[in-house]
C-alpha cells in the first residue's frame, strides 16, 4: 500500500545558481510512483544499453567542465548508477537557464530547442513537494545530497561569527545571483552591503578568501570543503557557520533526481541503483574523493 507524503517544505533556490526531510522526500515519492502508470522506456535504454544523464556544465564540485571532459561528484554518480544498472553512460552536459523549471523542460521531458537531449534522468533537481507540485511533467526522487550555505570566515581576521553582524566593516563575498550573495547584501540591516564584492562563482570568492583579501565568504559547505582541500588550505584557519537569514533555506535543501512522469520504472530501477551504491559505501566515497562530507538529504 502507498503511503501519503508527509508535510512540509522549504522554497528553494534555483540550481542554476551555483546553488524535508529524507522520510519526507521519501513519501512524496512513493506516492507519485503509486499514482502514475509504468512505461516501457527502460526497455529501450537497456536495449541501447546507455544510460543518457543530464549534468550541469557549471556546478562545482557537482559537475564542471573542463575541456571535453566533464567531473566532478555528479558525474562519479552518473557513472555509478550506469554500472549498477549494468548499462555504460552517456553524459549530457548542459548551461543552466533562467530556473530550474527551464532546465527540467529542456533536459527532461521535452528537448532543448538547439536540438540536443532531452535525457534519460537529470541530477541535482531540488527533492521539494512544492517544487514537484509545479512541475508535473517530470517525476523527481531519490534524494542523495542535503545542500546548505555557510558562512565561511577567516579566524585571524574575525575570531569568531555569531550573527551577519559580526562582520561590520570586513570586506566579505559572494557569487553574484547566489542566494547567498542576496543574504549578504541585506544582511546587518544593509550595514555589510558597502563592503560586499560580488564574484563570478563561488570559487572566485573563496580563492579571495584564502587569499586573505577578503575576511569571509557565504558559499554552500560543498563549495567550500571542495575548495579547501583543492586549495591545500588548513582547516584550523578557516571557520565554517550556518548562518540565519530569511533569504536562506533554514535547514537547506535536498537534491536528488528527475525522470520524465510516468517513467516508474526507471524511477525505481535508479532509486534500487542509488540505494545499492550507499548500502556499500560508493556513495560516501564519491563525495569524500571530491573532499566534500556527506550530508545526508
Amino acid at each position: 500500500m502507498c503511503a501519503s507524503p508527509a508535510r512540509g517544505a522549504v522554497p528553494l533556490p534555483s540550481a542554476g545558481s551555483a546553488l524535508r526531510r529524507a522520510s519526507a522526500s521519501l513519501l512524496a515519492v512513493a506516492a507519485i510512483f503509486c499514482a502514475q502508470p509504468a512505461q516501457a522506456d527502460l526497455a529501450k535504454i537497456r536495449q541501447s544499453g546507455s544510460l543518457k544523464v543530464a549534468i550541469y556544465k557549471d556546478l562545482p564540485p557537482f559537475s564542471a567542465v573542463a575541456g571535453s571532459q566533464p567531473e566532478g561528484i555528479d558525474v562519479a554518480l552518473a557513472r555509478a548508477l550506469s554500472k549498477e544498472m549494468d548499462l555504460s553512460v552517456s553524459l549530457l552536459p548542459f548551461d543552466a537557464d533562467e530556473n530550474m523549471a527551464d532546465d527540467l523542460r529542456n533536459m527532461v521531458w521535452r528537448g532543448h530547442y538547439l536540438g540536443f537531449g532531452p535525457a534519460d534522468v537529470m541530477l541535482h533537481v531540488p527533492v521539494d513537494r512544492a517544487f514537484m507540485r509545479e512541475n508535473d511533467k517530470t517525476l523527481i526522487f531519490a534524494p542523495y545530497y542535503r545542500e546548505t550555505f555557510v558562512l565561511v570566515h577567516d579566524r585571524q581576521r574575525v575570531p569568531e561569527v555569531r550573527a551577519l553582524e559580526d562582520l561590520a566593516g570586513q570586506p566579505t563575498g559572494a557569487e553574484g545571483g547566489s542566494a547567498g550573495a542576496n543574504a549578504l547584501l541585506s544582511g546587518a540591516r544593509g550595514a555589510l552591503r558597502d563592503k560586499v564584492k560580488i564574484y563570478a562563482g563561488a570559487d572566485n570568492a573563496l580563492h579571495a578568501l584564502f587569499a586573505g583579501e577578503i575576511a569571509a565568504a557565504m558559499v554552500t559547505r560543498a563549495q567550500y570543503e571542495s575548495a579547501l582541500r583543492a586549495a591545500g588550505q588548513s582547516a584550523a584557519r578557516f571557520a565554517a557557520v550556518d548562518m540565519s537569514s530569511p533569504l536562506l533555506p533554514a535547514h537547506g535543501w535536498a537534491v536528488g533526481m528527475a525522470v520524465r512522469s510516468g517513467e516508474r520504472e526507471l524511477a525505481e530501477s535508479l532509486q534500487n541503483a542509488l540505494d545499492a551504491i550507499r548500502r556499500n559505501g560508493e556513495l560516501e566515497r564519491i563525495f569524500a574523493r571530491y573532499g566534500v562530507s556527506m550530508q545526508a538529504p
